[in-house]
């Protein structure tokens, strides 16, 4: 049984590679400050947090609102980047147009990391127990990986849960809590919360219980979602 997880914890080699990543970074720091000539190409040096912020008229926008335990929570409003990650974008597009997230859960939650939904196995009438939610149905279609080398995962960032195979991904996604660097050019992030987030922090607030995984992770009761097209 394949769940399609995304990794919390930082590889010892990852870590090593962050730090002699940030020596070399801070030593080319110093090496531009005592130099009297500027870089032909910072002028036009994009970061990741101007190309997320810059709201398009083209990104398609959504509306997620959140019942818990069938009492409303309230409601986030997402932007798609189908600008940035068109495969990803397109394929949220139709799934929310065959109304195929109404029912389903925000079924692993990790207050700090992110909280994931979009298994069709948690809609109400799936007769999956939660041990199955976040396992997906066989015969999804599948999104080829669309990694970033710019964008990165930040609070409120959306991106796509798979298996180990980069391939994977299918309907599921996770809305990131925290700032989950590691993810960064491994998971392909295609949207991003633009009001709302207050509701993405009472969602990693719900008391949770252990998952099949092992992890507190599990709420305790049903986090269900809607959306709409704006």
């Amino acid at each position: 049984m394949k769940t399609r997880r995304i990794l919390n914890s930082l590889p010892l080699l990852a870590l090593a590679a962050i730090i002699i990543s940030s020596f070399t970074a801070s030593l080319a720091l110093a090496q531009k400050k005592t130099s009297k000539e500027k870089s032909p190409s910072s002028k036009s040096t994009t970061t990741s947090s101007s190309k997320m912020s810059t709201t398009t008229s083209t990104r398609p926008q959504y509306v997620i609102s959140v019942t818990v335990g069938g009492k409303p929570l309230g409601s986030m409003t997402i932007e798609i980047f189908n600008d940035l990650a068109p495969k990803h974008a397109a394929n949220f597009d139709s799934l929310v147009a065959a109304k195929f997230y109404d029912g389903t859960a925000f079924h692993r939650i990790i207050p700090g990391f992110m909280i994931q939904g979009g298994d069709p196995n948690s809609r109400p009438n799936s007769g999956k127990p939660k041990m199955f939610w976040g396992t997906g149905e066989p015969g999804q279609r599948t999104v080829p990986a669309e990694f970033s080398q710019t964008l990165k995962h930040e609070p409120g960032v959306i991106s796509a849960a798979r298996t180990a195979d980069p391939n994977s991904a299918t309907s599921q996604f996770f809305i990131c809590h925290g700032a989950p660097s590691h993810l960064d050019g491994q998971y392909s992030i295609y949207g991003r919360v633009i009001s709302g987030m207050e509701v993405v922090d009472q969602i990693a607030r719900v008391p949770c219980e252990p998952s099949a995984g092992g992890d507190i992770s599990s709420p305790v009761e049903k986090v269900e979602m809607k959306i709409v097209k704006k």
